[in-house]
């Protein structure tokens, strides 16, 4: 039996790995389904600090972050590495220390009120499914979650790495490692990749087929 825990990105809580959750657990495997705690005011850190405390009392993990939910699985391995089995990255991947989600986008987010809403139009990523889903069931996100800088050390680095590649290709990867320090990271050391040719929310357009990945990645 594989323990997994399930990390969402932006404006999602532990109910988008849903589809995900329920193939693995068919095959006798645990898995939780990690609900980021969305109040007004909470930081990234405060995501690490809950994420860690899930892993305190797990052992031979294997971590799973989608988009902003791998820096703070990132963060949270490097506190507790020998909970950590394996680190999977869904479309996702560590960014270097110091680094927050608005420096890897580009650009600065526009809250409302200390929030980022869930947009009402579908992101030009959001391929092979009904946005509305999102729009409806998920939560604005606190703003410094995106502002905030990540940090993390080298312990994270002890633990094997998957990347799950849904919207770029091995081969585009390697060709941004060598250019853009976001993806430095994500080449040399202990990875394996696997390419999921769907848009960045898998666990909503590709649901069974990331789950085969995850068994395989195990």
């Amino acid at each position: 039996m594989t323990t997994y825990v399930l990390v969402p990105g932006f404006w999602l809580g532990g109910w988008a790995w849903d589809a995900v959750a329920a193939p693995l657990r068919a095959e006798g495997h645990e898995v939780h389904q990690f609900s980021p705690v969305l109040d007004r005011g909470t930081t990234a850190a405060d995501h690490i600090e809950q994420l860690v405390g899930v892993l305190r009392d797990l052992e031979d993990v294997v971590l799973v972050g989608h988009s902003y939910g791998g820096m703070v699985a990132t963060a949270a391995a490097d506190q507790a590495p020998e909970r950590v089995a394996r680190l999977v990255y869904v479309d996702s991947g560590p960014l270097p220390d110091g680094m927050s989600q608005a420096d890897f986008d580009g650009s600065r987010p526009q809250p409302v009120d200390g929030m980022l809403p869930v947009p009402e139009e579908a992101p030009p990523m959001a391929e092979g499914f009904d946005w509305a889903v999102v729009r409806e069931h998920g939560r604005p996100q606190p703003a410094a979650t995106a502002t905030d800088p990540v940090h993390h050390g080298a312990g994270w680095q002890a633990v094997p790495r998957t990347a799950i590649m849904c919207s770029f290709t091995e081969a585009q990867l390697r060709e941004l490692a060598a250019s853009v320090p976001a993806f430095a990271l994500m080449v040399g050391g202990d990875w394996t990749y696997q390419e999921l040719k769907t848009g960045h929310w898998p666990m909503f357009s590709e649901p069974r087929a990331l789950a085969s990945l995850l068994l395989t990645a195990a």
